[in-house]
């Protein structure tokens, strides 16, 4: 009956699981950061994940395997030409 309800008002049917029940952190908040490029250490560091009794560590990197990137990003900055930068009037 609910997801009649659901479907008829035209809600998104899907839901969040609690992964870290510690720190009440789901498995969007995980999925999201690892998308970012968050390491699994970082996520711990910056939520908490797994750091208190560590019952969710398992299920916590498995979200996160799943949702990282699977190429790491290159942070590509642009650098004037050496000539440039070195050269200093006279």
């Amino acid at each position: 009956m609910r997801s009649i309800i659901i479907r008829a008002l035209n809600l998104p049917t899907t839901r969040t699981m609690i992964v870290c029940v510690c720190r009440r952190v789901n498995d969007k908040t995980i999925a999201q950061a690892a998308r970012c490029g968050m390491s699994f250490d970082d996520i711990q560091i910056d939520m908490g994940v797994a750091t208190q009794c560590g019952q969710c560590e398992s299920s916590a990197r498995a979200v996160w395997m799943q949702c990282r990137p699977s190429q790491p990003t290159a942070h590509l900055s642009r650098q004037q030409p050496a000539e440039l930068t070195a050269h200093t009037p006279a």
